[in-house]
């Protein structure tokens, strides 16, 4: 086969020099025509479009042919040419075929279409369909946007550990990572585990969140963010849940609650933008094919304020839809810790519009938010959206170290793990602020996917770990 250097079929599909010989390689979508001529639907990865190569059957070799499949993986050279279907204006006529992998009759991605819960089980295939194509090309673009976003602002990406020695917040949670002999583990007279021979010489886990890590460097470099994989070990088996999930959180010294809130809204909007600018076409299917109301609800977020609410404001709001006759599953009531079902009808129905809800009871939220004053509430914040619910949380920290140290106590947190987090408090300490982002929270409103199994290559849940 003649040596032509390859086209990428995105570009492929823009040019207008008809005539050209090209070189397209890729996987076989369909096949379909009559005796004399075949139409192959062609797909690398590039784009959702395929390109359509026309092979006139008399001129190629039948056992060549035959090979052409759903599935298999060819190189083609051929001429450019005008298309007269709908659809694309160019297609491809073949002139010479290299089959690089044959595919057999067991290929399970036929043309039919699949569901997803079936594509779960084959999720080592599933990026070859139209679906997973497009929601893994706006997950790159998604982490460009990220990066891009703080770059602009002169924050700097700060990488703190995977692993972690601090058992803060709820360990109950966390994954232990050990090099310690399961069958053999040697413990001490109280029955405890003895961690002295164990890689890190004591207990450590996956991390959770670079948060209090983010504090230490924002506290040095002034605006810092992370973005890495974090991991929690509770046990939910929901459409928002994940084992392995991906994080972005930025960390601002001298930013207090209301500049947090604003960089909340201007992030989520310049990602949202950003996706509408950059992966239009696969957006489009994912509307076409899953969510009608994809585009126009993206639209939505960009074109309006989100709305601040104190948590107080949104109990009232919540406690009189229930005295109008609404009915929500889980209670209301000032303390308590508002469910999606809430969280949802506050934005979806109440404001139609995502709303920034502020001010939670102490009880409810980390040992690190800061303290109003009014004993009760701390600056906390969580961005609400329609159909997903809570998509990010944060909050001002408490700079205070004395106040610190009495909710530490309070809540029983170890203080040996913490000396190094409280020495910011100590020496120099300033008012700062950030927020977490979950990364595939996003991509389930920019994706319009119902489920986050969706959104991430290779789910980790509760009782799969599959590939």
């Amino acid at each position: 086969m003649e040596k032509i250097s390859r086209t990428k079929i995105v570009d492929l599909l823009k040019r207008e020099d008809f005539g050209a010989m090209v070189n397209v390689k890729g996987w076989v979508r369909t096949r379909r025509g009559s005796k004399q001529v075949s139409f192959v639907a062609l797909n690398d990865g590039s784009t959702i479009n395929n390109v359509q190569i026309v092979i006139d059957l008399a001129n190629f070799d039948e056992e060549m042919l035959k090979q052409i499949t759903t599935g298999a993986c060819i190189s083609v050279n051929g001429k450019m040419v005008e298309s007269v279907g709908s659809g694309q204006k160019v297609e491809l006529q073949a002139v010479e075929i290299e089959i690089l992998g044959a595919c057999d009759n067991t290929y399970p991605l036929q043309k039919k279409g699949h569901s997803l819960e079936f594509l779960r089980e084959i999720a080592h295939l599933r990026p070859r369909t139209n679906t997973f194509g497009a929601v893994f090309r706006i997950r790159h673009h998604m982490a460009m946007a990220v990066h891009q976003f703080f770059h602009k602002k002169g924050f700097f990406y700060f990488h703190t550990p995977i692993i972690t020695a601090s058992d803060c917040e709820g360990a109950g949670q966390m994954f232990q990572v050990t090099t310690l002999n399961l069958y053999d583990l040697k413990k001490d007279e109280e029955g405890s585990i003895i961690y002295k021979d164990d890689f890190f010489g004591k207990q450590a886990s996956l991390t959770v969140s670079g948060q209090l890590e983010g504090e230490l460097a924002a506290t040095a470099l002034g605006a810092i963010y992370t973005f890495g994989p974090t991991f929690r070990a509770e046990n939910s088996n929901t459409p928002r849940h994940l084992a392995e999930f991906w994080m972005i959180e930025p960390e601002v010294a001298f930013n207090d609650i209301t500049d947090n809130m604003d960089l909340a809204e201007e992030f989520i909007k310049y990602c949202v933008q950003w996706a509408l600018d950059n992966c239009m076409d696969d957006i489009k299917f994912l509307n076409d094919m899953f969510d009608k109301g994809l585009i126009e609800r993206l639209h939505s977020v960009l074109g309006e304020d989100f709305v601040r609410l104190p948590y107080t404001e949104g109990i009232k709001i919540l406690e009189q839809a229930v005295l109008d006759g609404r009915k929500f599953e889980f209670p209301i009531y000032w303390g308590v810790d508002l469910a999606s079902e809430h969280e949802r009808y506050l934005v979806e129905e109440h404001f139609k519009r995502p709303v920034i809800l502020t001010d939670y009871p102490k009880e409810i939220k980390a040992f690190y938010m800061k303290q109003n004053e009014d004993g009760k509430t701390v600056r906390a914040m969580d961005v609400l959206f329609p159909k997903i619910g809570e998509i990010i949380g944060g909050s001002e920290r408490e700079a205070d170290y004395n106040k610190l140290v009495t909710r530490i106590e309070e809540m029983q947190i170890p203080m040996k793990d913490m000396w190094w987090y409280l020495d910011t408090r100590k020496f120099g300490t300033c008012p700062h602020a950030g927020f977490g982002l979950g990364f595939e929270r996003l991509l389930l409103f920019v994706t319009g996917m119902a489920n986050i199994r969706d959104v991430i290559p290779f789910p980790r849940t509760p009782d799969n770990a599959e590939f």
